[in-house]
Order: C-alpha cells, then sequence, then structure tokens
C-alpha cells in the first residue's frame, strides 16, 4: 500500500498544510467540528478543489479521475442504495470497473465472510439492518474493490456507544490484515486513542501536531492544539506497582490511582477534566479510583463549571455542565467524593527505563 503525501495543500478551507501517511499506517485526523478535516479528505479522493499535490508512493496523483485513485470512501451517512440488496451494494464498485461476473461474485463472498454478514447477504438496507449492521455493509463496499487508501470520516458517530466500540475494534483487525493505508477522520480523542497509529491535529484548515496520541496529550505543542485536548490533569509518577495483567498502582503526592498497564515503566499519568466524576455523597459504586477531596475554587466559564479540588497533596481541575454543577449543591469549602474512571486515564512511559521506582510484590 502506498505512502500518501500532501504538499502544500490550499483552498477555502486548508492553508498551505503537508502532510504525509506512512504505508499501511492508520492515521486519526482529530479536530473540532469545521477543522477541515472532512475538506482535506475530499482532497484525498479528488472530489474537491485545491492547490498543491497529492502523491501516492511519490507520484502525483492530482490530475486522476477520482475512479482511478483506486481510494476507498467510507461516509458518516453510509450512503447505501436502499434498492440494492446487501450483496448489490457490496458489488457496485467492483462491477463499475467491469470485472467478470465470477470474480465479482467470489470478491463479494469475500466480504460478506470478512464482516460478518453472510445472513444479510440478499436483504435491503432499510429492511431489517441495524445501524451498525449497516455500517459494515458499508465497509465491505469500500473495501470490495481493494482500494489502495482506504479513508474513513466520522464512520461511527450515529452508532450506540457498545456498537460503535465493537465496529472500531473490528475495522483495527481488518486494517491491519489488509496492512491498507488509512486516514480516519474523527473529533472523539478516546477513538483517537484506540485507533491510531499517528495523530495529526488539524486545527482551521492547517496540521497543527503529529505525533503518538499518548506524545500529543501529554506535550501539546501549541495553544490548539491544547485547548483540544482540554488541558489535562497530569501528574508524576512516585512509584508504581503492577497488580494484574492489565493493571498497575500508581503512587501520586499523597493518593494511590490504578491505571492500565502494558509492562513498560510508568513516568505520568494524565486524565481530562471532562473525564472525572464529582458529588456531593460517597458514590455507591466500586470503590476504584474512588477519592475524597476538598473544593479549592469554583469558577464559570460559560456554558460549563471549572472546579479545581485537592486530593492528598495533589490537585485536580474538573470540568462540567452548569446544570448538572447547580444540581450538586456544593460551592468552595465543601467536601466532596470523584471518581477517576480507569478507561479515561492515559499513561506516559518514559524514553528511557528506568525513571520512576517499581516494586513488584
Amino acid at each position: 500500500m502506498p505512502n500518501v503525501q500532501l504538499k502544500g495543500i490550499k483552498n477555502y478551507i486548508c492553508k498551505g498544510l503537508d502532510l504525509t501517511v506512512r504505508d499501511g499506517e492508520l492515521l486519526v485526523l482529530l479536530g473540532r467540528t469545521g477543522a477541515g478535516k472532512t475538506t482535506l479528505l475530499n482532497v484525498i479522493a479528488g472530489l474537491t478543489s485545491y492547490e498543491g499535490s497529492v502523491e501516492f508512493d511519490g507520484i502525483a496523483v492530482d490530475n486522476l479521475p477520482p475512479r482511478k485513485k483506486e481510494v476507498g470512501y467510507l461516509f458518516q451517512d453510509f450512503c447505501l442504495f436502499p434498492h440494492m440488496t446487501v450483496s448489490d451494494n457490496i458489488g457496485f464498485g467492483l462491477k463499475a470497473k467491469g470485472l467478470p461476473e465470477g470474480d465479482v461474485k467470489a470478491r463479494i463472498n469475500e466480504m460478506l465472510a470478512t464482516l460478518k454478514l453472510q445472513h444479510f447477504a440478499d436483504r435491503y438496507p432499510n429492511k431489517g439492518l441495524s445501524g451498525g449492521e449497516k455500517q459494515r455493509v458499508a465497509l465491505a463496499r469500500a473495501l470490495a474493490p481493494s482500494p489502495k487508501v482506504l479513508l474513513l470520516d466520522e464512520p461511527f458517530n450515529s452508532l450506540d456507544l457498545r456498537t460503535a466500540k465493537h465496529l472500531r475494534t473490528e475495522l483495527r483487525r481488518i486494517q491491519r490484515s489488509l496492512h491498507i493505508t488509512t486516514v480516519y477522520v474523527t473529533h472523539n480523542q478516546r477513538e483517537a486513542s484506540e485507533m491510531a497509529d499517528t495523530v495529526a491535529v488539524m486545527h482551521e484548515g492547517r496540521i497543527e501536531q503529529t505525533g503518538a496520541f499518548t506524545e500529543i496529550f501529554f506535550d501539546p505543542n501549541n495553544r490548539a492544539v491544547w485547548e483540544l485536548i482540554g488541558s489535562p490533569n497530569i501528574f508524576s509518577c512516585k512509584s508504581f506497582f503492577p497488580l494484574a495483567p492489565g493493571i498497575s498502582r500508581v503512587e501520586l503526592d499523597g493518593i494511590s490511582v490504578l491505571v492500565p498497564y502494558e509492562g513498560a515503566p510508568i513516568e505520568k499519568i494524565a486524565i481530562s477534566p471532562w473525564n472525572i466524576y464529582i458529588s456531593k455523597g460517597k458514590p455507591p459504586r466500586p470503590e476504584i479510583n474512588q477519592l475524597k477531596v476538598m473544593i479549592i475554587d469554583v469558577k464559570p466559564v460559560s456554558p460549563v463549571m471549572e472546579v479545581k479540588v485537592r486530593a492528598g497533596s495533589e490537585c485536580l481541575n474538573i470540568e462540567l455542565p452548569e446544570d448538572e454543577w447547580s444540581e450538586l449543591d456544593l460551592q468552595s469549602g465543601d467536601d466532596a467524593y470523584i471518581i477517576l474512571p480507569l478507561r479515561w486515564i492515559e499513561v506516559k512511559s518514559p524514553q528511557r527505563v528506568a525513571n520512576p521506582k517499581i516494586s513488584v510484590f
């Protein structure tokens, strides 16, 4: 699969941006609505005008019509043909390429098996298919012509959380097995963390920073990236204690926290202000990462409240909607409880081993 290089891309949104997607890489374009993410996908696909150059393996493809670029495109709203069966939807691009009927049928059957759609082959999209099943059909259709590059525009945004999580896992498995160069658009940091080999942060038509998700999360290189990431709470690890596969206890300044653990030393941990839960009374749930805190500052920054609390000797910033805060009936000086959900904690390992002290039972 090709390297994709964008050089000096300019149009009504993009402002002279450069970007490289390596062979077989899944690059996530992360940014707010209006940042230019979808426009950049359309540039790669040849669906919008631009200045600059798009190259596949060093060869400019700017003058190729979209159908000859061998790009698969998965849209947010599925765009399935309602008058065609699932099989016919999957085979549409193959037939448009003029492939022999036997080859078309074989490829359709392969995609039905890969996406676990065999039982839906003769159904119509609007008759008995769930949102997740429709999106699997759309993905099968995008993959069927064996594209060199796969583009995905917030493909699971309209699905429920469980279905979206399952499909992201399935997509990542397929992308790795096919080693297909992929650009995935999202505004969701959790998706970026789960999916990306590399993240490119886009803001007002520019690429502001590229790198691994943890690199960007812990070390945003300018204010635009910092504001998108949400000024996370970042803590230095004094020591850590592996407890079980996938979990470690980290000692901070006066508090202990359970965090995800992948076997590497832990230098820092971080969590975004909006991923911390706060309550007036002790929550009636398991006490994993449940801490008693004192509220030391409250500041309205419409439409949210910024709340600063102290746990042990650590200070944490919390953000929540103004209406939720008013229902809590809390103020500066009050005691409260917070929960740091394990799934929202990011972990950073040192570049060179041996910084924090590790204890093993």
